[in-house]
């Protein structure tokens, strides 16, 4: 009876923490949204009138690679989208400050992706929304399990605030980012996730972030292009990753520039880009909309394409605040257009299906590259804010992902976080942690007692959690399929023993 109050007391406590989080979240990140959203447009219609004004958009991309340069060099934590630094702080990898993390990331990422490079939102977003959880547990004299739960949470709300799309956003740090389905996990994650979704409509009104309207269903005879389509998809997934992975080593060749001043490479490269195609500037949300309702021809496509692909690159080698996420999402619906743009030219396709290959090829493109096919499908079904095409969706972000996979690609967010901190297993030292572990059918723990298991050095079993039931271990206990292990270990020995028994538990 004491155990169940003390479950139900933590959970309860968990939720209000996350109610908090989720409210903080919601009002900062829809701020950085619109702060973001005005600037794009000032530099827009500044580079509209480049003939006259060409000298003050020069000497303004000057001074903001500079100072979000600066930014950089006394905080390197806000470097890039924020993503992999989360992933590692969850796993005991990776630390950083959470108070000049909030404030830097905040000014650094409105001027960056604001002034118009082709960064993402979320991922500072999401940085963001992780350094108030982090915060507010530090307030809370959170250690621990209950520090990561919090900081989990607030992942999941910066990204339901950014996108809004709450359950998405849960399923994205579960699969993407902790890597854990626990009980409290998710509890916070989706508590934040729907809070801060709420503030955010308060700003930004019902309508979802990609309003695509596509008239006509896509008929089952015409299906077999969505083989094709994802095979393409896996395949130019690929090629993102090897380039986004090498940046570092291409952005190291430049010896006349110290690293935090990379950022003068896109501001300066970016100015011509903003005086041929000022629509083509930023994120990119604004730009996957149009494309659908107007369907533009081929050759546009093709050099909108190769623009976006090269300065996405660009962009984040330089180690600027901002993220992949978003230009991910467009690079995805400019080549979902460029494949009926083609077929249509064949005569093999009707061009009105235009819309509907932009929204399959956003889901195809990231869950290749990401390799988190559920949270692709439910990623691109809340931004549209239709439930239509379900099942194209995950026809093609399953072939993207088996290509992708075959050809040997990882998780790209976990491969930048190989890149930030070395793959070296720690010596156990430090304060005592624990994980949560959930043990999937046919693992090699299913159906093992404990006694029998292989544990790795300095970790200990102290709880089974079975359903409702808490169970502590005797060496005779038999662990279950859909049994989640408790299991104590020191903190700098974390990723090793995680690992370990995740091998032994999936």
């Amino acid at each position: 009876m004491l155990m169940h109050l003390k479950i139900e007391d933590t959970r309860l406590s968990t939720l209000l923490n996350s109610v908090v989080v989720g409210g903080l979240i919601g009002l900062i990140v829809s701020i950085f949204r619109l702060a973001i959203e005005k600037l794009l447009i000032f530099f827009q219609q500044l580079y509209q009138n480049f003939s006259t004004d060409w000298q003050w958009i020069v000497l303004l991309n000057l001074i903001l690679a500079v100072g979000v340069g600066w930014l950089v060099k006394t905080t390197p934590d806000i470097s890039g989208s924020g993503i992999p630094q989360i992933e590692g702080q969850l796993s005991g990898e990776y630390e950083e400050q959470w108070w000049p993390v909030l404030w830097k990331k905040f000014v650094g990422g409105i001027l960056a992706i604001g002034s118009g490079l082709m960064l993402g939102r979320e991922g500072p977003s999401i940085q963001l929304g992780a350094a108030v959880g982090q915060g507010w547990s530090e307030t809370l004299r959170y250690r621990g399990s209950q520090r990561r739960v919090l900081i989990a949470g607030g992942a999941a709300a910066g990204l339901s605030a950014a996108f809004n799309a709450p359950i998405a956003s849960t399923l994205f740090v579960l699969e993407e980012i902790y890597h854990n389905f626990s009980t409290l996990v998710w509890i916070s994650a989706l508590t934040s996730a729907v809070v801060a979704n709420f503030i955010s409509l308060t700003f930004f009104g019902l309508t979802p972030v990609l309003a695509i309207v596509y008239p006509h269903a896509l008929p089952l005879n015409l299906y077999w292009h969505l083989l094709v389509l994802g095979i393409l998809l896996g395949l130019f997934g690929r090629l993102y990753q090897i380039c986004t992975l090498k940046l570092k080593t291409w952005y190291g060749k430049i010896k006349f520039l110290p690293r935090w001043l990379d950022s003068l490479v896109p501001f300066i490269l970016i100015i011509p880009v903003g005086w041929g195609w000022p629509s083509y500037l930023g994120g990119g949300n604004t730009l996957i909309t149009t494309i659908a309702a107007q369907n533009p021809v081929f050759v546009t496509l093709l050099i909108l394409l190769v623009i976006r692909f090269v300065f996405s690159m660009v962009s984040y080698g330089s180690g600027l605040p901002g993220g992949i996420f978003l230009p991910i999402l467009t690079l995805g619906a400019v080549s979902g257009a460029l494949y009926v743009s083609i077929m249509a030219h064949w005569g093999l396709i009707d061009a009105r299906y235009l819309p509907n290959f932009v929204i399959y090829a956003m889901a195809g493109y990231f869950a290749s590259i990401g390799k988190a096919p559920f949270t692709a499908i439910l990623l691109i079904t809340e931004m549209v804010g239709s439930l239509q095409h379900l099942m194209p969706l995950a026809v093609v972000a399953l072939v993207a992902y088996i290509v992708l996979d075959l050809l040997g690609g990882e998780p790209i967010y976990e491969s930048l976080l190989h890149q930030l901190v070395p793959d070296i297993l720690a010596e156990p030292q430090g304060r005592q942690e624990r994980v949560e572990v959930f043990v999937k059918e046919g693992s090699q723990f299913d159906g093992a007692a404990v006694r029998n298991a292989q544990w790795p050095a300095h970790s200990l079993l102290i709880s089974i959690q079975r359903g409702p039931r808490a169970i502590v271990p005797s060496g005779d206990t038999v662990i279950k399929a859909g049994d989640t292990l408790v299991v104590t270990l020191q903190h700098g020995n974390r990723k090793y023993v995680e690992e370990y028994i995740k091998q032994r538990a999936e």
